[in-house]
């Protein structure tokens, strides 16, 4: 019985020190930022092509602007000036 109850406490102990050492941190939906950017293009896009610009979460590593295009998807771009 006591062998047993060892176990158990050994077990708790594990869970408890595994949830206190995770790294893991709960967000909200609205706060994920899912809009990040690692790497920036450096050639113009024509205003024809544009539809929308959104600033970078300021949540991101890097700092810019996604912008979502007709035929070219979405890109990144570290300023409004050089689209």
């Amino acid at each position: 019985m006591e062998m047993k109850m060892s176990c158990v406490c050994l077990v708790l102990g594990l869970v408890l020190l595994m949830t206190v050492s995770s790294d893991a941190q709960p967000r909200s939906i609205e706060g994920h930022p899912d809009n990040c950017c690692f790497s920036f293009i450096t050639f113009e896009i024509p205003d024809n092509e544009i539809l929308e610009v959104v600033k970078i979460h300021p949540g991101c590593p890097k700092k810019g602007y996604v912008v979502k295009t007709k035929s070219m998807g979405r890109l990144c771009k570290k300023d409004l000036q050089e689209i």
